[in-house]
């Protein structure tokens, strides 16, 4: 089969697309047939060694939707259901197959097809697990939301107005009508606007920027809130100087979750968001633009032709 693997750490010059044997499920795990591959941040930051130390070579991707191809053991799901998942390290999303334990696999949602799911599995886990499974978001309450515009961003703008959360979403000009349009009550142009004079004080901040903006967030929580950074480590002692609470998050596979976020898109309120569809041979151009971090909305790879 055809795979996008790295034999060292680097650039995207490092990605190399060619043929390896297909991988075979164990106790447990089913084979899916990828249609159609995910890109996040952290692919090309495991790539570049920012992660650490890994075994090489590696089977680059994290995120998949397809047909599930074969089983073995108790698993879930039976050959020719359309699934996603978000799989493990060095499994291999970037595949025209992979295997991943039944447990991290939810059937996709039926409104959509291969290409969008497979923008779902990272970015929405970590939006969801970010605003509800650590903050514990709920109606009523008020979100900073710091990079809306992004992959992690846009489920979270959206999951939050679902729960009945005034949002407020960091972005660029550009995205001011895009991000109004999915949720967000109060657009804040971070290029032209200190947030700390928009928002006031907020229950929860989500921050996936880091630096300055992440430092600065402190101050706008209000007593008891919380501040979940995808990208930076908390300081000792900082949340309980500013009477608040933080966590790094860690996401983590979850098809149950899945399974849920899959519902919320089958019945409308969440959309997955998906601007550039590139083929499998083209991951490094897919690493660079994720790498710019000036892409709107998720990066996909098409990796075969939707059966349907």
């Amino acid at each position: 089969m055809r795979a996008i693997r790295i034999y060292e750490f680097g650039g995207p010059e490092v990605l190399k697309y060619e043929d390896i044997p297909e991988p075979q499920p164990g106790p447990g795990e089913v084979r899916i047939r990828v249609i159609a591959a995910g890109v996040n941040p952290m692919d090309w930051k495991i790539r570049s060694g920012m992660v650490g130390e890994m075994p090489l070579p590696m089977t680059m991707g994290l995120d998949v939707a397809g047909v599930v191809d074969m089983g073995q053991g108790e698993v879930s799901f039976q050959p020719g259901e359309e699934v996603f998942a978000k799989v493990s390290i060095g499994q291999g999303g970037y595949a025209e197959y992979t295997v991943v334990n039944s447990a991290q696999v939810a059937r996709k949602p039926k409104s959509i097809g291969f290409i969008e799911s497979a923008a779902i599995p990272t970015a929405g886990l970590a939006a969801w697990q970010s605003l509800f499974d650590i903050a514990g978001l709920g109606k009523g309450q008020s979100v900073l939301v710091h990079g809306a515009a992004g992959g992690v961003g846009i489920f979270a703008v959206q999951f939050a107005k679902w729960k009945g959360a005034y949002v407020f979403g960091t972005a660029s000009e550009k995205n001011e009508q895009f991000l109004k349009s999915i949720g967000a009550d109060e657009f804040i142009n971070y290029k032209k606007q200190r947030f700390e004079d928009v928002v006031g004080k907020v229950d929860v901040v989500l921050d996936t920027i880091g630096g300055d903006t992440f430092e600065r967030s402190w101050g706008v929580l209000k007593p008891g809130g919380f501040l979940v950074s995808t990208v930076a480590r908390i300081p000792e002692g900082v949340p309980d100087k500013y009477g608040v609470r933080a966590q790094t998050l860690m996401t983590r596979s979850d098809g149950e979750e899945l399974a849920q976020i899959a519902a919320l898109i089958d019945e409308q309120p969440v959309k997955p968001v998906v601007t550039t569809v590139l083929p499998l041979s083209e991951a490094k151009k897919a690493h660079e633009m994720s790498e710019s971090r000036h892409t709107r909305g998720k990066i996909v790879l098409r990796v075969a032709e939707d059966p349907q």
